[in-house]
């Protein structure tokens, strides 16, 4: 931990005051988040459909903003758009404490999501631009801090909602508000370098140039699937876990263990695991690496479906929590082998102009494959269980790895994920 804290000392102020504010964004996000939908329909008595529409506003204003996020963080600067998601996140969560009726709660979890749309293009953009040429290790260090929020998160909301979910909202709500404070009193001003470049040229004009773009696009829709992976840490692998283990302390205790093994694998080795990929391999090379590492992660569960299930004791508790825990491992190790790589070779492909809007299309694309390969995962648990084909998800994953794996490999041998020359990169379509 040591070594990790000299390595953030060793960035200039504004990088190491980004790492701190993700944690935080993280750390008052998931104190609230996972206990909304009990909430929603507990003490408010909603139903399940009404449920699922607030919590799926929240994500669908976040995934469908992000391409606008990144633009106006181009064009307003960084430091801007990062302040008004965290006010407009204040403004949500306090909300969410505060009022019952439907429409306020539709338009509280809109603006959450908005925030998000707002501050984490910017984010990255500002991180990736004051890093400069260590801008690897710093999205390492940045992915270590995020993890500890996720982590922190949602002990300090378990504590805080067995008081009142209210008081959780309002310690969410007021973190926010704190961490805006800080970004007003305490973080430079950033702007885009092209920013004075591209005045008079119209936003239409450069998101023709950016969908011009063939490498990125094609970056984009190949990593998908490692988003579609790594959420099955919150799908999949509960699911399969209270599947053998059951709804009781054991299969909750089970399920903790997935999420600390993946936070904790990441905040203790991820700036190991990237300084020795870094040494060895190219960028290419590495996330072809990394998803390849989380394709395999489901080979366990894959391999767990060939044993009888035991009656009970502890060979089905064995059952139960071991498989899921390796995948969780796995997807871990593979993710730390690919974050800090996919980042950097996002502002490689952009040419280093208008990297927030590439960065908002990236989130957006990414968003939107989660969405339909959670639906398709959920599918495939379900046509499992009714037909009797427990390997049938695992299966269906891991040939999603393997395949996104080998669009990578491709897009590396073919030179596509290299840094375009200057009289190749996309230029604004003028208009």
């Amino acid at each position: 931990m040591k070594g990790t804290i000299s390595q953030v000392r060793s960035y200039d102020r504004s990088v190491q005051l980004l790492m701190v504010n993700q944690f935080t964004i993280n750390l008052g996000f998931y104190m609230l988040m996972p206990y909304l939908a009990a909430h929603l329909a507990g003490p408010l008595g909603l139903a399940g459909w009404l449920v699922g529409l607030i919590l799926g506003v929240r994500n669908f204003s976040q995934q469908g903003m992000f391409l606008v996020g990144g633009t106006l963080a181009d064009r307003l600067g960084y430091k801007p758009m990062i302040i008004a998601g965290l006010v407009l996140r204040t403004v949500g969560f306090a909300t969410l404490g505060l009022v019952d009726s439907v429409p306020a709660l539709i338009a509280a979890s809109a603006a959450t999501g908005l925030a998000g749309a707002l501050f984490n293009p910017a984010t990255r953009a500002y991180l990736a631009a004051d890093a400069g040429e260590r801008r690897v290790e710093a999205f390492a260090l940045f992915n270590v801090f995020y993890q500890a929020g996720i982590l922190l998160g949602p002990l300090v909301g378990m504590v805080l909602t067995g008081v009142n979910f209210r008081v959780t909202c309002l310690v969410a709500a007021g973190t926010f508000a704190v961490l805006s404070v800080v970004q007003i009193r305490a973080l430079p001003a950033r702007r885009a370098k092209e920013t004075k470049e591209k005045e008079g040229q119209s936003v239409l004009a450069e998101w023709r140039g950016i969908f011009s773009n063939r490498p990125f696009l094609l970056f984009s829709v190949a990593m998908i699937g490692s988003y579609v992976l790594s959420f099955q840490v919150y799908l999949a692998l509960p699911l399969e876990v209270r599947r053998l283990g059951g709804e009781g302390t054991f299969g909750t205790a089970a399920v903790a263990v997935l999420f600390a093994v993946s936070g904790l694998s990441t905040i203790l080795f991820q700036t190991k695991v990237t300084a020795w990929c870094k040494a060895r391999m190219e960028p290419g090379r590495a996330l072809t690496w990394g998803l390849l590492t989380m394709g395999v992660a489901f080979v366990p569960l894959l391999a767990a479906t060939a044993v009888p299930v035991p009656s009970g004791g502890t060979g089905l508790w064995l059952l139960a929590a071991v498989p899921p825990t390796l995948a969780a491992l796995l997807l871990a190790v593979g993710t730390m082998i690919a974050y800090p790589f996919e980042m950097d070779t996002i502002v490689r492909l952009s040419g280093n102009r208008l990297v927030a809007t590439h960065y908002g299309l990236y989130n957006t694309i990414c968003g939107v494959g989660i969405t339909l390969g959670n639906l398709l995962t959920g599918a495939a648990l379900d046509a499992a269980r009714e037909a009797g084909l427990s390997a049938l998800p695992w299966l269906a994953l891991t040939a999603l790895g393997l395949a996104c794996t080998a669009a990578l490999y491709g897009l590396h041998r073919t030179g596509r994920l290299a840094e375009p020359p200057a009289e190749a990169r996309p230029q604004p379509v003028t208009v």
